[in-house]
This record gives structure tokens, sequence and C-alpha cells, in this order.
């Protein structure tokens, strides 16, 4: 009980501090929009502020093996666990791979994609470190891989934050402008069936989620006044639309060969769960695997970075060439904007970040910047 007050009482320094609209501001929370003085007094609340963190090694062994294991059992979500818009990362939860809250690092979320589903090392690196420099929180390390609300009932943004990781035209989440952009939808999964039934003999291949990508992003077009496909959501689309074929399918093949059964596809969607007796791909799913599906995925689509404005009015962004470096750039040049005048201990925080998402690009061509200098 001593500690349980104690607890209580850290959670209201903010409060005590003349903040009273951040009194239990969650650790994992992203500090952007917060004065100076905002973040010293949410930072005394906090239980540890490591900082930026190194990148995890690369996992050993790389073999299919049974990941829905007696080590890894599902647990259906209790009050309070975190889910988000990737159906990947919620399973990796639901079965213990990441914390069952739905809070981890990003060292904890680069391991969990490599053991859960054989991502690459260098490809989860990116993903991650793309997500989080804009959405976590640099101080104590820590992001949510969907939201939740404080006791108050505001809304704790992570990854489901649109236009960062989250964005339009999603396989089977709703557009943010609609009103929920994170939770599973029985609508869009129903096109991901009729796109099976249609053109793959009942499973979903790559013509099928391309069929079905396309008509989300055409169905954005024609409805979402505020459609947004410009990069990083151009290279997420894209990307995620492979995932499927990539990781939800039982001892997939290293060159990715074998289709995604409905019923899987619905176990990982719908309920963030492995379909008994699962087994992960056969070797890493990393960029140069990446690559080649998704050339196949663009190729049926072709769609450009872009966005609309009004209605119907899909504009392309001719500076936006669609790269991992552009990528970057954008995240770095957007988190910089997001924090104008960070405290010296979030400043080196997000710095040391910056570095570490440029390391995961792996491309020595792509300029590194210093927003706040080297």
């Amino acid at each position: 009980m001593k500690l349980q007050s104690l607890a209580t009482l850290v959670a209201l320094i903010p409060y005590a501090l003349g903040f009273p609209h951040l009194a239990n501001f969650p650790e994992y929370r992203s500090l952007a929009g917060l004065s100076p003085q905002e973040v010293r007094a949410v930072e005394r609340s906090f239980s540890q502020t490591p900082g930026a963190q190194p990148l995890p090694p690369p996992i050993n062994d790389t073999s299919s093996k049974l990941v829905y294991d007696a080590a890894h059992p599902y647990l259906p979500d209790q009050p309070g666990d975190i889910r988000g818009p990737c159906p990947g990362l919620n399973t990796l939860a639901s079965h213990g791979y990441l914390p069952r809250n739905g809070v981890a690092t990003p060292a904890q979320i680069i391991t969990a994609v490599q053991e859960g589903f054989n991502m690459g090392w260098s490809l989860a690196a990116f993903v991650t470190y793309g997500a989080f420099v804009v959405d976590g929180n640099h101080l104590t390390n820590l992001m949510s891989i969907g939201t939740n609300t404080t006791a108050e009932d505001e809304l704790t943004p992570g990854l489901n934050i649109h236009g960062n990781f989250e964005g339009d035209a999603s396989t089977t989440r709703g557009d943010f402008y609609f009103g929920n952009n994170y939770s599973f939808n029985e609508t869009l999964f129903d096109q991901l069936v009729d796109a099976a039934n249609l053109v793959g003999d009942g499973y979903i291949t790559v013509d099928s989620a391309a069929l079905q990508k396309y008509q989300r992003i055409n169905n954005s077009m024609e409805t979402n006044p505020t459609f947004s496909f410009d990069t990083p959501r151009f290279l997420t689309a894209y990307a995620e639309t492979t995932f499927p074929l990539a990781f939800f399918v039982s001892e997939q093949t290293v060159n990715t060969t074998l289709n995604v059964t409905l019923e899987n596809a619905r176990s990982f969607f719908q309920d963030h769960k492995y379909p008994d007796g699962f087994y992960r791909r056969q070797g890493p799913y990393d960029f140069n695997e990446v690559n080649v599906m998704f050339n196949k995925i663009f190729s049926l689509i072709g769609v450009l970075p872009g966005h609309n404005e009004g209605v119907g009015n899909y504009v392309r962004n001719p500076d936006d060439n669609g790269s991992t470096c552009y990528a970057y750039q954008r995240q770095l040049n957007l988190t910089a904007q997001l924090y104008p005048n960070p405290t010296p201990e979030l400043e080196t925080a997000i710095k040391a970040n910056f570095v570490t998402f440029y390391q995961t690009l792996e491309d020595p061509t792509c300029e590194q910047l210093y927003p706040y200098g080297q």
C-alpha cells in the first residue's frame, strides 16, 4: 500500500509544480509540444530516464522455428493493455515477445520482430527508429504500440499517431479522417477476402493483396479530403501490403512463395494471435527481400507519393522521391519541428537517436542531417 501511495504521489508531481494538465503523464508518451518547464515537471515523475540507447545485436538463429510455443502462450488483452494499428506488433505483445502491456523500448521491438517473425535486423531497426524518433519518449526510451487513455480520459498517443507509422489506406484499419485508425475493421477485411476469392483462389496472394490495396487507395482518394500518401506513408503502405505474405504464413519460404490462408489472416489481423503450431518464416525478411516484394506490389498499383487537396483531388508531390533517404530526412525535420526548444537532456537524447536512425539506413550516399548541430 505504501508503494502504491508513493507512486501516486510521484505521478502528481507535475500537478504540484503548476501543471495540473500533465498529472499522471505516461512514461511512454511523446514529449512533443511541451515547453521546457513542462518537460522538467513530467521528467521528475518518471521512474527512470535512461535517454537514448544503442541498437541491439542481430539474433543469431534465423532459421524457421516454432514461435507459438510454451514460452509464448497467447493471452487475451487485459484492461489497460495497449494495442494499435500493426497486427504484427499486437500479436507479439499478445504472445509475450513484447511486453504484454504494449509499451516497449526500441530495442525490445527490434528483437521481438526478429524472434517472432524473422524480420531482418536492418529492416527492423530502420522501421522502428523511423517511428520512434517522432512518436517515442526520448528520455524514458519508451513507446506504446498504439494508444491508451489516462485516468482523465486524455489520449496518450503512440504508433497510431496519424501520418508517421500509421497511415491512410491501411489494409484492415480505417483512415484517421473517419475517426478510428487503429481498430480492426470487418468491412475492410471483407474486401481483403473478396479480393482473395476474385484473383487468389481463396488465398491472399501478391495479386489479391495488390488489388485490395489499390481499392483502398482509390477509395481514400475519392472519400477522404485529407488523404495523405506522402513518404513515409508511401513506403509503409506498399511494405505493409507485403508483410502478411512474408510473415503470416507458417514456415514461409526464403523467397516468400507461399500464400496466406484467410483463416491465418483473420487470426493475426483481428485476434492478434498466432495460429496453432505456427512457425516463423525460413530466413530473414530484410531490405533485399522487401524490395523484391515491394516492387511486385508497386508494379500492380503504381500510385506515387502525394496527397489529396479536397475529395477526389490527388496531387502528386514532385519533391518526394519515395526513398528511404527521403523518409529519414523527412522524419528528422518533422521531429525538429516538434521539439523547437528541447531541454539539454532531451536534446542530447534526440541527437543520439538521430545518429542511430541514420545508421539504420546503411546508405552512405544519403546526406546525414543535424537539425540541432553536431
